[in-house]
């Protein structure tokens, strides 16, 4: 019996000696997986709680978009741009601020609802849409190596003709008539075969430059 318990000390003393060395660890590496699930959980309750917050803010803006008051539209796109700017809300209202204020001729603040797109937005087609209309408002003030840049950035691929046109317009109205018309060429290379009404715009353009 003696011989027994003393294999059962040792044996007892073992796991005391392992478990001092390597309990903390264990428990850790229990610990680890079980605090980032609850973080993840944390995370994903608050990304949907800032969502729906947003989505409230961008409902209002909507609301105001019909009655033509800039200054509720500016607070409710400024609410969305600095409270929630990585929200899908955020560079949709700031494209309709930009909007309603080209509308309403003030130049300036649509060019810094545009930019901000550009720089903050996340979605490639929405930053693409941005740059678009910044380079169209940039043409408008005869701004062309500025709005060439706007053009040159990364664009989302299914817009690839549209921003062809665009350029051919700005290097049209520069006076750079051969790059205008290997623009528009382009353009009609990549445009959809289905939307003649947009390709017979494109051939117009072609034609009002003249042969090279």
């Amino acid at each position: 019996m003696s011989a027994y318990d003393l294999e059962q000390q040792e044996q007892l003393a073992a796991v005391k000696a392992w478990w001092k060395q390597y309990g903390g660890l264990l428990l850790l590496a229990i610990a680890l997986p079980l605090a980032a699930a609850a973080a993840w959980n944390g995370w994903q309750w608050y990304q949907r709680s800032k969502v729906a917050e947003a989505s409230l803010v961008y409902a209002e803006l909507q609301r105001v978009a019909g009655t033509a008051d800039l200054k509720k539209m500016r607070d409710a796109a400024g609410t969305l741009l600095e409270s929630y700017p990585r929200t899908i809300y955020a560079p949709l209202a700031a494209l309709a601020s930009a909007k309603a204020h080209f509308e309403a001729n003030d130049l300036k603040t649509a060019r810094v609802q545009l930019q901000w797109v550009v720089d903050n937005g996340r979605d490639p087609e929405i930053q693409t849409i941005a740059r678009l209309r910044l380079a169209t408002l940039l043409l408008d003030e005869k701004a062309y190596d500025d709005a060439l840049k706007v053009l040159d950035a990364k664009h989302d691929a299914a817009f690839a003709g549209r921003v062809l046109e665009v350029r051919g317009d700005v290097l049209a109205a520069a006076g750079r008539k051969a790059d205008a018309r290997a623009a528009y060429r382009a353009a009609l290379e990549k445009s959809d075969p289905r939307d003649a009404a947009g390709r017979d715009l494109l051939q117009f353009k072609l034609d009002s430059l003249g042969d090279a």
